[in-house]
C-alpha cells in the first residue's frame, strides 16, 4: 500500500511472479490489505486527488500517468485474482481440441490462458483480443515465439460486445471458438457469437474477490480523495461495499471504460465519468475531468452566483 505524490512519489510494490495470483488468496508481500507504509507511519501526508484501486502491482502505469499532471493518488487494492473452477481444464482442453479463435478480454485473462497454452505444448493458436493492454500481454511471447501463437484480430472498439459482433468466420461451417473467461464475466460474449452461429466454449478460468482487511488509515485517506478510480465491475463492488460502513461519501468515479460505467450507474452512482474508448490514456482523462468538476464545484460562489 502507498501513497503518490509527484513531489516525492513512493514506488509501488514489484508485481507478484507469473501465475502467483492463483495460489494466493492475499496480494503477494503483504500480510494485510492496506498495510501503511514507512511514509504514512512517519507522517500525514496530504489528502490524495484521487484512488486507485487495481490488484496489487498493477497501478504503477496509472500512477506514473496521472504524476504527470501533478494529480496525487493514493493506491488501495480492491480485488485479487484467484484460480477459477475451470483452470485445471485449461491446458487439456487446448491439447484435444483444436479451435478457429480464441477470445481473450482482459490481461489477466491473457495471463492465465499463456499458463494453460505453454502447459498444454503451446499448440497453434489464432487469438482475439479486447483492448491494447490486453493485446501487450502476449508481447513477449510473440517476440520469441515460432509463430505458433497469433493475435489477429481487435474489434473496433474494446467492448465485448462489439468482439462479438465482429469476430470473423473462418469457414461457412462450424467456426469454433475457446472462451476463457472470469468467473464472474457476463454472458454477452458467448451469446452474442452463439446466435452468429459460432460454437462457443466457456472456460471460467480465474475469478475475483475483493479484498475485506483494508486498514483504517488507509481508509480514512481514500475517503478524503474527490475521485475514485475503477477498472472492473467486481472493483466497484468492492469500493462500495467499504462505503456501506461510513456516511455520506458522494466523491466521482472514474472508470476505465463503458462496461464498468454502466454498472455504476446501475447501481445508483451519479457522478460517473468514463472515456468513449476504454483504455489508460481516455481513463487519465476522465479523472482530470472529474477532478476539474470537483475544484470547480468546490469554488466559493460570488454573490451575482449566489442571487442569480
Amino acid at each position: 500500500m502507498a501513497f503518490h505524490s509527484s513531489a516525492a512519489p513512493i514506488p509501488l510494490a514489484p508485481p507478484p511472479g507469473p501465475g502467483a495470483f492463483r495460489r494466493a488468496h492475499r496480494p503477494a508481500g503483504a500480510s494485510r490489505a492496506g498495510a501503511p507504509g514507512r511514509g504514512l507511519a512517519a507522517h500525514s501526508p496530504p489528502s490524495p486527488d484521487v484512488v486507485v484501486t487495481r490488484e496489487q502491482g498493477k497501478n504503477a502505469k496509472l500512477v506514473a500517468a496521472l504524476e504527470k499532471h501533478n494529480v496525487r493518488s493514493l493506491e488501495l487494492p480492491l480485488i485479487q485474482h484467484v484460480e477459477g473452477p475451470d483452470a485445471d481444464r485449461l491446458s487439456a482442453v487446448l491439447r484435444d481440441e483444436h479451435f478457429d479463435w480464441i477470445t481473450v478480454t482482459s490481461p489477466e485473462a491473457a495471463a492465465v490462458f499463456l499458463e494453460g497454452w505453454k502447459a498444454a505444448g503451446s499448440p497453434k493458436v489464432r487469438i482475439a483480443v479486447v483492448g491494447a493492454g490486453t493485446a501487450r500481454t502476449f508481447d513477449e511471447v510473440l517476440q520469441s515465439n515460432d509463430g505458433s501463437l497469433e493475435v489477429a484480430f481487435s474489434p473496433s472498439k474494446a467492448l465485448g460486445k462489439v468482439l462479438a459482433s465482429e469476430l470473423p468466420r473462418t469457414s461457412e461451417t462450424a467456426c469454433k471458438v475457446l472462451y476463457p473467461a472470469s468467473a464472474k464475466a457476463g454472458h454477452e460474449i458467448q451469446n452474442g457469437l452463439s446466435a452468429r452461429g459460432f460454437e462457443v466454449t466457456r472456460l471460467n478460468t480465474y475469478s475475483t474477490v475483493p479484498v475485506h482487511d483494508v486498514d483504517p488509515q488507509i481508509l480514512k485517506l481514500a475517503l478524503s480523495a474527490p475521485v475514485v478510480a475503477v477498472a472492473s465491475p467486481s472493483a466497484l463492488r468492492a469500493w462500495l461495499n467499504l462505503m456501506s460502513r461510513v456516511d455520506n461519501w458522494s466523491s466521482s468515479v472514474a472508470c476505465i471504460g463503458e462496461t464498468t460505467a454502466s454498472a455504476a450507474k446501475k447501481l445508483g452512482l451519479e457522478s460517473v465519468y468514463y472515456p468513449a474508448t476504454p483504455g489508460l490514456e481516455g481513463w487519465v482523462e476522465s479523472i482530470l475531468e472529474a477532478l476539474g468538476a470537483h475544484k470547480q464545484s468546490s469554488k466559493p460562489q460570488s454573490v451575482g452566483d449566489e442571487h442569480g
